[in-house]
């Protein structure tokens, strides 16, 4: 290929990862501001060569294209960090992405370099060995942002002898992302009217490398197969709440959802359960008699619930899933519910308490670790490290609590839900 058309090229490929990045879900928004600051970085400086350079050219294309083909898997969640250095209070390392695979927080190292130029090296400056050193070192020295492991992806493959070396020196073990998303560009052929869609990357060749920190295991420090009865036959199966109950396992650890305070009450919320439309017919003067200062917030969630029922978002996370809530969780919203929830909501409570499976509260020491702030409570520390002991996402609508925690650094697994008051219906 002609050094001029390998630029073409380059700049074909920006585009079509600027417009994948464009088209990445909201919740991976930190991501996309950085994935696109680099990839209309990269097409500026393409776009900037008046006279096609003498060759090789030397593109970052590649590893950014890399870069979102991860990012992009269905298992990994809740990234807090991409291609940013970690900010650790001994030494700074370079990740380029801090997420959660699975269960578990992982850091991602990727390499878009050509095999022949990967070397082991056993120099302290050069070589991937000590890359890794210096990596699991950084790792090894925090707690709140310790990963369970360090997955290396090389995106071109990697040497026998390379590949060798992690295995017996650091215990890496094979990992498959299994099948992603390719990349491709569209050509516009003479004429305009037929459009070519030509593949970019493919990562057929691609090798994954686990190095495990962490041991994986959960606190199952109660049974799994303890039996939950819900009682049925009180609420009609045609009712929202007693569908969500009914969608959820009520036994079994192998899929679980930690329910943080919000959650309990939006799913036993009048708003989320008929009162939506009253709301919004009844005087404001009327209103604010009722709910005083939360007038405002209360008529905004009911607006929310006509035009997006809470109830089908929690069908759609919670089927299929068991429930974890902790004691101190339990606690909260007992109080909450005796002071201010009305007869259908205080019922909807008991049958929800008896749907799900209490624990202790238990957080992990890398949550704990955080800094106790106004954002990062220590409540909300309690029952999101408790989540996050049990290998459970948290189901939440205490955004400010999640971003607090993004931006620390630290990958940690939550769902987003609409906020729903209790009504005293």
């Amino acid at each position: 290929m002609e050094i001029g058309e390998e630029i073409e090229t380059a700049k074909k490929r920006c585009e079509s990862v600027i417009n994948t990045i464009k088209n990445l879900p909201s919740s991976t928004s930190t991501s996309i501001t950085t994935l696109l600051k680099l990839a209309s970085s990269e097409l500026s400086f393409l776009s900037s060569l008046s006279s096609p350079p003498h060759p090789p050219l030397s593109v970052n294309i590649g590893h950014i294209e890399s870069v979102l083909w991860i990012l992009r898997h269905p298992s990994i969640t809740a990234v807090s960090r991409v291609c940013k250095p970690l900010p650790l209070l001994n030494n700074s390392v370079h990740v380029d992405l801090v997420c959660t695979l699975g269960k578990s927080p992982v850091w991602i190292i990727v390499s878009d370099r050509n095999p022949n130029y990967i070397t082991w090296s056993e120099s302290e400056t050069k070589g991937l060995k000590s890359r890794i050193e210096t990596i699991l070192s950084a790792a090894h020295s925090t707690t709140t942002l310790k990963p369970s492991s360090l997955i290396l992806f090389f995106a071109n493959g990697l040497p026998l002898s390379v590949h060798e070396r992690l295995r017996d020196e650091f215990g890496g073990k094979d990992f498959d992302f299994g099948s992603g998303l390719d990349f491709y560009y569209e050509e516009t052929l003479d004429g305009g009217d037929w459009v070519n869609v030509v593949p970019t990357r493919s990562f057929k060749d691609s090798v994954s490398v686990e190095i495990k920190l962490v041991d994986g295991s959960r606190d199952e420090s109660r049974a799994f197969d303890e039996e939950v009865v819900v009682v049925e036959g009180e609420m009609s199966l045609k009712d929202g709440f007693s569908c969500v109950l009914s969608s959820m396992r009520l036994k079994g650890g192998d899929f679980l959802v930690n329910f943080d305070t919000t959650a309990l009450v939006a799913l036993v919320s009048g708003i989320a359960n008929g009162c939506a439309e009253r709301i919004l017919e009844v005087d404001e003067s009327v209103l604010e008699e009722k709910f005083k200062g939360n007038t405002v917030f209360v008529i905004a969630q009911a607006r929310s619930e006509v035009e997006k029922s809470v109830l089908v978002r929690m069908r759609d996370v919670l089927s299929g899933k068991r429930g974890v809530v902790c004691e101190s969780v339990v606690s909260e919203f007992k109080e909450l519910v005796s002071m201010y929830g009305g007869p259908n909501e205080k019922h909807r409570a008991e049958q929800l308490l008896k749907s799900l499976m209490v624990v202790d509260d238990n957080p992990t020491e890398r949550v704990m670790g955080l800094p106790t702030t106004r954002k990062l409570a220590m409540k909300n520390k309690i029952v999101f490290g408790t989540g996050d002991r049990w290998g459970a996402p948290t189901l939440t609508a205490n955004m400010g609590f999640v971003r607090a925690v993004a931006q620390s650094g630290m990958s940690l697994s939550t769902i987003e839900h609409s906020p729903r008051a209790l009504t005293g219906d």
